[in-house]
């Protein structure tokens, strides 16, 4: 890598694999790995914590006011507090999704989104970083799969984390997730004209780093 900071978009359905690419890619080539997804969880977290009515456009907007959501050392920090563990269940990925849609939300992470990748080089994944976040991103990737392999990857990674829960409970989340995402009017799924599209279905997960890796110029 040559530029002095540059920023990697990766943009792709729910259990894609993005977070944990990202996180591999971005220690190789080490810069920062910006989860915004988790960003997400928290506010949604944050929401159902504290009964706030999503729909309540004023209680949303004090809530948000008084809100900070900063990633450090692999951690998820909601207003000072470690909350990695707590937003990885399936109840927050809906919340994740529904928060998402609502506008003052997005204005509010996109603002601390954008504002880290101007002063260093980023990582940064999600639903919308090369068609809204980060738009004038040099690399953007889109990563895919099944929906079907997309399952069972959460499916595996609940199970191991102690979760009760079916592939057929897991699957039906992640079609409904596919839905809402790419359906929402403000700023939905999809990918970017100038993204290079990668199905990671029947692929190895060093084989995605090293394409990726050779995206860049690495």
């Amino acid at each position: 890598m040559t530029e002095q900071i540059y920023q990697i978009a990766i943009d792709g359905p729910s259990g894609a694999g993005k977070s944990t690419i990202a996180k591999a890619v971005a220690a190789i080539l080490k810069i920062d790995y910006i989860d915004t997804g988790a960003m997400y969880r928290a506010i949604g977290y944050k929401i159902s914590r504290d009964g706030v009515d999503m729909h309540d456009e004023a209680a949303l907007a004090a809530m948000l006011k008084t809100t900070d959501v900063d990633l450090s050392e692999g951690k998820v920090l909601l207003d000072g507090e470690d909350v990695s563990s707590k937003i990885r269940t399936p109840e927050m990925s809906k919340m994740a999704s529904a928060c998402s849609a609502i506008g003052a939300v997005r204005v509010k992470l996109v603002e601390l989104q954008r504002g880290m990748a101007k002063s260093k080089s980023v990582i940064m994944d999600g639903r919308d970083i090369g068609t809204n976040v980060l738009t004038d991103a040099k690399y953007k990737i889109y990563l895919t799969a099944t929906v079907e392999e997309r399952a069972n990857r959460r499916y595996k990674e609940l199970i191991e984390k102690g979760e009760e829960v079916t592939y057929e409970e897991v699957l039906e989340d992640m079609k409904q997730r596919d839905h809402n995402d790419s359906t929402r009017k403000l700023n939905p799924l999809r990918k970017a004209e100038d993204a290079v599209e990668i199905d990671s279905t029947e692929m190895k997960f060093q084989e995605v780093i090293d394409r990726i890796l050779g995206i860049v110029g690495k």
